[in-house]
């Protein structure tokens, strides 16, 4: 007996509708992801709630402000006694730089002075960030030290944290006829564009991502010694992009293994993280009166 027709063209069209749905769907997923990549890659948020002259610190600063494409980035230069040397600090992709006082003071008690800024859209800095506008912040912070502050740019150390590393790799890689004393990324990346590829497995992010932080393509050129930083634990950078930027730099190298989550490890890892520091720092910026 013959199928009848109603019944025999079912299921191909029943199939039709679903790839044709899920086409849609898929389409859909690429352009919220297009849309929001912007507010993805930059949740902003956050005020700048307390300065270095907090009570819980009471620490002397100047505040500056950098012209940068017309529009103002807000920073702070942080002082100590016998400096050794500047931190050039460019922090991660949530809060302010008022978030980072402790993180500082890990740096202060090494002897160094630490510049901080907030990128353009943060904070008190105006505009909107991007890729481009993040890392002209980073320049000028830099320009700031070596011209108006006179710093030298082998006393220098240029420090990233998570989205921070993207902005560190690219001002050491920019500023490498002279190069800083050193290059510290902590719990960063490769890129933005291999995150999105471990995170959305089927959506081709190469194709639409604007702000890349394309650290792998940029490390090799950094000609200034590098610390790696990063914890097995980290559950939003994995560990694996820590190893790779590791073996992309150049020698001299350092990988420092610290203990915890993304935002938390530097603390939890406690001397292990500070000793760390300081046996990558003290042959290359040596403390005052420790010059060779």
């Amino acid at each position: 007996m013959d199928t009848p027709v109603h019944k025999r063209f079912r299921w191909p069209r029943l199939f039709i509708r679903f790839a044709v749905a899920g086409l849609a769907g898929y389409a859909g997923l690429i352009l919220v992801l297009y849309f929001l990549q912007t507010a993805m890659i930059f949740p902003r948020g956050g005020s700048v709630w307390r300065t270095p002259a907090d009570p819980a610190y009471r620490w002397a600063y100047e505040d500056v402000t950098l012209d940068v494409w017309n529009e103002s980035t807000c920073g702070w230069y942080v002082p100590v006694e016998n400096a050794r040397g500047t931190l050039l600090f460019c922090h991660a992709n949530a809060g302010t730089m008022a978030d980072r006082l402790e993180s500082m003071a890990v740096f202060r008690d090494l002897g160094f002075n630490c510049f901080i800024f907030d990128y353009g859209g943060y904070g008190n800095s105006s505009g909107s960030p991007s890729e481009d506008r993040c890392n002209a912040d980073a320049l000028a912070a830099w320009t700031h030290l070596t011209s108006t502050k006179g710093e030298k740019a082998d006393r220098i150390v240029i420090f990233g944290r998570s989205l921070g590393g993207g902005i560190a790799t690219n001002l050491a890689w920019e500023v490498r006829s002279t190069p800083p004393a050193a290059l510290i990324l902590e719990s960063t990346f490769e890129s933005v564009v291999k995150m999105g590829q471990e995170i959305f497995l089927f959506v081709p992010v190469r194709w639409f991502i604007r702000d890349r932080f394309d650290s792998a393509a940029k490390i090799g050129e950094v000609n200034t010694p590098v610390l790696i930083i990063h914890s097995p634990d980290d559950e939003i950078i994995p560990y694996h992009h820590g190893k790779r930027l590791f073996e992309l730099a150049r020698e001299p190298k350092t990988f420092l293994d610290i203990r915890g989550d993304h935002n938390a490890g530097w603390y939890d890892s406690g001397l292990v993280y500070t000793e760390g520091l300081a046996q990558f720092l003290d042959p290359l910026v040596p403390r005052a009166g420790l010059d060779q």
